[in-house]
Order: C-alpha cells, then sequence, then structure tokens
C-alpha cells in the first residue's frame, strides 16, 4: 500500500480510519418521502423530448467518429457533450460518462471499449452546458438553491444522466436496457442518485463517489466542494432537508444492477467514510465488486499502476458480451 504521508492539508485525509473501518461505515436512514421524491422526478423526466442534435466534430481518432452533441434536458435546458461511435463492429451497447467537479475539455478517447456508442455530457452549469446564473466554479456551483429541495442543481444533474440514456435510446432504440454509466467524484455522486431509479441503466462505475452520507460530509473537514457546503450550513444552517434528500449513499442501497464502485482511502476532496458509505450500501452480490484506492483526489507513488489496473477492470465490466 502507498497511502500518502506527506500532504499540505491541516487535518488527515484518512480521517484515522483504515479498511476495516471503513467497510462498516453503513448509510444513514432515508428520510421521508426520499423514494417518491426521485420517482416523480423520474417520471417528469421520461416526459422530456431530448431533441438531439448531432454535428462532426474536429476530433479525429482511428478508433472513433466524434460528435458533438446536444440535447435538450428538463426545464429546456440544453446539455452539450460528445459522442463516439466505433468505426468497426456493431453498436451493441450504450455507455454514458459523467465527470467530475472539474467540468470536461474532451471526451476520453482511449476508453477501453468496443462495440458502444459512448455519450460524454456535461452536466448543466459545467462546461458545453454553461449557463448564467448557474457558476461553473464547484464552490458556486454546488450551492445552487442548495435551500431548495425540487431546484438543487444536483438533482438537476441526475435530470442531465436520465436524459443523456433518453438521448442515446432515441438515436439507437435497441440499446434499451443495455446502456451502462461511469462517473468519478461528482459524476459518481450523480451516478448513484441516478441509476437506483432508472431501469434502462443495466450496470454502474462509481469511482470516489460524491454526496454520500451527507451528516458525516457536513463534519469531516474537506476541500472543494464540500468546503463549500459545511462553510454555508455554518452560517445558514438551511440545507440539511435538501442534502438528505440528494444522499447517495442512501440511493446506492436500492441499486438492483451490476455495480463496480472505486473508492479510496484518502482522500481530501471526498472524504473516505462518505465513499464508503455508497460503496458499502450496495447490496452484496456476486456482481458487485469494490475496488480500493490508496488515494484519490491526490498524486501518490503508485497511482498509475492502480489507476490501469483499475482501468482494465472497468473495461471488462462494461464489455459487450
Amino acid at each position: 500500500m502507498t497511502i500518502p504521508t506527506k500532504h499540505p492539508y491541516d487535518f488527515d485525509p484518512t480521517y484515522g480510519m483504515g479498511l476495516k473501518e471503513l467497510q462498516a461505515v453503513v448509510p444513514p436512514p432515508a428520510p421521508e418521502g426520499f423514494d417518491g421524491f426521485w420517482k416523480d422526478r423520474y417520471r417528469r423526466a421520461m416526459t422530456v423530448d431530448p431533441e438531439p442534435g448531432l454535428r462532426k466534430s474536429g476530433l479525429d481518432h482511428p478508433k472513433w467518429h466524434v460528435f458533438d452533441i446536444a440535447y435538450m434536458s428538463t426545464g429546456r435546458f440544453p446539455i452539450g457533450g460528445w459522442l463516439l461511435l466505433p468505426r468497426q463492429g456493431e453498436i451493441r451497447r450504450g455507455l454514458v460518462v459523467g465527470h467530475g467537479y472539474g467540468g470536461r475539455d474532451a471526451p476520453d478517447l482511449d476508453i477501453p471499449v468496443e462495440e458502444t456508442a459512448v455519450l460524454f455530457p456535461c452536466f448543466r452549469g459545467m462546461s458545453r452546458s454553461t449557463r448564467p446564473p448557474i457558476s461553473p466554479d464547484s464552490h458556486w456551483h454546488v450551492l445552487h438553491d442548495i435551500d431548495k429541495p425540487d431546484r438543487y442543481i444536483i438533482g438537476g444533474c441526475v435530470d442531465d444522466l436520465w436524459i443523456a440514456v433518453s438521448m442515446l435510446i432515441a438515436l439507437y432504440p435497441w440499446l434499451s436496457g443495455h446502456v451502462g454509466y461511469s462517473g468519478i467524484s461528482f459524476g459518481g455522486g450523480i451516478g448513484g442518485l441516478a441509476i437506483p431509479f432508472d431501469n434502462r441503466i443495466d450496470r454502474g462505475h462509481l469511482s470516489l463517489p460524491t454526496f454520500g452520507h451527507q451528516e458525516l460530509r457536513l463534519k469531516l473537514k474537506s476541500i472543494g466542494s464540500a468546503a463549500s457546503v459545511q462553510a454555508y450550513q455554518a452560517k445558514y444552517g438551511n440545507a440539511l432537508k435538501t442534502l438528505r434528500l440528494h444522499d447517495s449513499a442512501v440511493a446506492a442501497s436500492r441499486i438492483t444492477v451490476p455495480m463496480l464502485t472505486s473508492v479510496a482511502l484518502f482522500d481530501p476532496a471526498v472524504a473516505p467514510p462518505c465513499q464508503f458509505a455508497v460503496a458499502n450500501a450496495v447490496p452484496k452480490s456476486k456482481f458487485n465488486e469494490i475496488f480500493i484506492l490508496d488515494a484519490g483526489h491526490f498524486d501518490y507513488p503508485g497511482s498509475m499502476l492502480q489507476e490501469a489496473a483499475l482501468r482494465e477492470k472497468a473495461g471488462q465490466f462494461f464489455k459487450v458480451s
């Protein structure tokens, strides 16, 4: 193991917990109305015509045809991104790939999948989906309408994921029930919230997932968007109702499809107990696996080897059977 021992933070990003302690973390109880909140939201999202638009991208790659894409999400929010289509073979699977809180500047052209239509949406307010008054800065984005459960930006981003699936199926109807999702950090948390309520998604990979065990997230000192939420709650005290309804660990306990979850033992941005709350919440099954990383959101010796091993595992996980 190469868990970092030297770092610039004034707190311990392991929070004094080893693997056994992290594996014992359980998700919080669901708040009243949790399932109804998300089922109603999904039902509304399914009434939206994504109005998909594609045009050839300036990017060139020997394995992929690359397209710039646009679609319409809830509230007629325009979403931009990229679509990769294989140059060889049939399109037998779909994959939606979420991004972290830094947004996305380009698609991952080295993604290790075959015979797959791969959609890279930019969630509302970020990168190709920026729109005032939403700030693309993660410190402010995460606070947008945080005092309004039905309008909180995170719920809107979950809508964007669901409608990304709708877009793929509108273009390739035979992919219904054969669409996967993979997301890291912010995108991992969005996936944890979205997957349980969308039976068109047949498997998912959540890496370093955010929004797990929101009450712990408010207590464990962190950097990044979590620090913004902590500061807001300390000042105004009106976010907890919204946060409890947007808890990816609570949602993950409702997941019924095969899952790969990659979580870190050290992470200054997404506290490991919150990550493990998500991973531990996924029902135990021979189809589910937890991959342990020494650290997240931090460079460390051995990171390239671990990331390569995870990448290979994810490629196998999403392999067309």
